[in-house]
């Protein structure tokens, strides 16, 4: 199995677009876009599928990170303005990107909007051949991601003590 992308609400599309390429570095395989509530396309009937009748329409973008992950961002008509984490419902929380500049992107997503949730967090802060670091962000909407300074395996393996 591989992870193909994962979509996420934004309150504007601009902003997002601007978020994430760049703060996150990702980037645009197909740039805003509006898509019409209506039952004539395939498209169309899908998009009522998912969200049911009277979403009017939505603004989506695709977007890419440099694995080949798609970032699928969508700019609801009719939306809430922020996004609360509710910890009490079953689902996903937040995503998690990987980055060599580590300090450099938690940098660029203040300046871009976002906001940083914790203090940089070490996993393992008694071995100093371990240096895998990890902070939680949050993008301009209130959509939590982690950020990790090593791959998720060297985090967690034991294999690369």
């Amino acid at each position: 199995m591989k992870m193909s992308h994962v979509g996420i609400m934004v309150g504007d599309m601009d902003q997002a677009v601007e978020f994430y390429t760049n703060a996150l570095g990702l980037k645009v395989v197909m740039g805003k876009s509006r898509v019409q509530e209506e039952q004539e396309t395939a498209i169309g009937r899908m998009c009522v599928a998912v969200f049911g009748e009277g979403f009017e329409g939505f603004n989506i973008a695709h977007l890419l990170t440099t694995d080949g992950i798609g970032v699928e961002l969508f700019e609801m008509k009719n939306r809430e303005q922020r996004h609360i984490v509710d910890f009490n419902k079953i689902g996903i929380f937040h995503f998690s990107l990987e980055t060599d500049d580590f300090e450099g992107v938690i940098e660029r997503t203040t300046k871009f909007g976002g906001k940083v949730r914790m203090d940089i967090m070490r996993y393992h802060p008694e071995d100093d051949s371990k240096q895998a670091k990890m902070v939680y962000l949050e993008d301009p909407f209130g959509n939590l991601f982690e950020l990790y300074s090593h791959s998720y395996a060297e985090t967690y393996s034991s294999e690369y003590e």
